[in-house]
């Protein structure tokens, strides 16, 4: 499947470079092209659009879903450079909006270490296309940009994404420690929230990056 996406990716930006009146390509890639390292406990500045996953790392531990969105990623930039496209990609978290809500969804595979390395991001659907919308329309925008409005880190937040994946799962009894547990963010989407200080809707910023 890897090998299908990062080929499909490259026909569509091959097919964009043949149209003239293509402006500007905003490429839809994601949270797990950036974060999947070996060093991810170690980036005590946090985690940003100029980190890649690592190829040999998403490999090792068999996070197909961040191994293809980060070679399918790397090809179309390549290929932007070569032929001259003007393209910007939005690496976006896990989208919580139903029916794209399921435990099947190969962007949970690995999770629970998202979760406690504080990289654990999802984004409803209007922010999602609002940066979209905002980035294109924008002559500014640029590079990569994190997309996400929630960041996972209290252990309630945990158990309430759990039971909406599986509600028919039994819930894990209350815990006060857990339960006043916050982990530490380690990411940031401040390029991106940058961007959309005058973009019409305006950011949608959770509680939870204060």
């Amino acid at each position: 499947m890897t090998e299908v996406e990062v080929r499909a990716a490259q026909n569509v930006l091959e097919a964009c470079a043949q149209t003239e009146t293509i402006d500007k390509v905003v490429f839809t890639s994601s949270a797990t092209a950036v974060i999947c390292r070996d060093d991810r406990k170690s980036e005590i500045a946090g985690f940003d659009e100029r980190h890649w996953s690592d190829l040999s790392f998403c490999r090792k531990f068999k996070l197909w879903h961040a191994l293809s969105k980060t070679q399918a990623e790397k090809t179309t930039w390549a290929l932007a450079m070569d032929r001259g496209v003007n393209m910007v990609s939005v690496n976006a978290g896990l989208l919580t909006s139903p029916p794209d809500l399921s435990i099947k969804n190969p962007y949970l595979t690995g999770a629970a270490e998202f979760y406690e390395d504080g990289v654990f991001v999802t984004v409803d659907l209007k922010f999602l296309v609002d940066a979209h919308i905002c980035i294109y329309e924008d002559d500014s925008s640029y590079g990569r940009y994190l997309c996400f409005n929630h960041v996972v880190k209290r252990h309630r937040d945990a158990i309430e994404h759990a039971s909406r994946l599986t509600p028919f799962a039994p819930s894990p009894p209350p815990s006060f420690d857990q339960d006043m547990k916050i982990i530490q963010r380690t990411i940031s989407n401040k390029k991106l929230n940058k961007l959309m200080v005058g973009f019409e809707s305006g950011p949608q910023l959770d509680g939870n990056l204060v």
